[in-house]
């Protein structure tokens, strides 16, 4: 991906948003506390069920790397850790921050540093998630976006340029993989919760990458 020549970009978006979400509120976690910038965390569903746990990666389709944003097969994975940062020097998260997210353990082929990025897929497989390595992802950001409803949790959008901003959400493909798709629907959108690494059980599903480079 090309970071730099995005950069302008991306920056001028940035203060626009900022200014614009001035009165947002924190996201927080599930102790209760803000997220930090740059913080980690595990995105998990707010309410477990048989339909998966937390966020990792997988080879789809003809990938030879797992490059595929999917959500773990497993409802009780925590996932790999997530790091969720603004291009802004601030110690919290608010909604409605341009944000960078990608795992803090990328796979030895894939390019470094690694980010979450946005491609089109093959004929009818509207938009993924993904890790850099593709070429010519969309122009665009991430969100995050507070569920009105008193269970709470999060919403996480993705915004492409001079588009409407579309709903991260699960679409299971042929092969059984739970894909992380951007989609204007509502049906299927993760309703997820962030979890520190501090609150997590010890038992995650990272522990056997530990071999896997870091980009933290």
């Amino acid at each position: 991906m090309k970071i730099m020549s995005l950069l302008p970009f991306f920056l001028l978006c940035a203060f626009t948003s900022y200014f614009s979400s001035a009165t947002a509120e924190f996201v927080l976690d599930t102790a209760g506390n803000p997220l930090r910038n740059g913080g980690v965390y595990f995105l998990r569903p707010v309410i477990i069920t048989a339909n998966g746990g937390g966020a990792e990666f997988a080879a789809t389709g003809n990938e030879t790397c797992p490059l595929t944003v999917v959500q773990s097969p497993s409802p009780f994975s925590n996932g790999l850790p997530v790091k969720i940062s603004s291009l802004f020097k601030i110690m919290y998260i608010s909604e409605g921050l341009i944000l960078y997210i990608g795992f803090t353990v990328v796979p030895p082929c894939a390019p470094t540093p690694s980010f979450w990025t946005v491609v089109k897929g093959e004929e009818g497989e509207g938009l993924s998630v993904k890790l850099t390595g593709y070429n010519d992802p969309l122009r665009g950001w991430f969100k995050i976006k507070r569920v009105s409803v008193d269970i709470g949790g999060y919403n996480l959008l993705f915004c492409p340029q001079n588009s409407p901003c579309g709903y991260v959400s699960i679409e299971q493909d042929t092969d059984g993989n739970r894909r992380f798709v951007v989609t204007q629907s509502e049906e299927n959108r993760l309703w997820i919760r962030f979890e520190s690494l501090s609150s997590a059980s010890t038992a995650t599903a990272y522990e056997p990458l530990v071999s896997l480079k870091s980009h933290v």
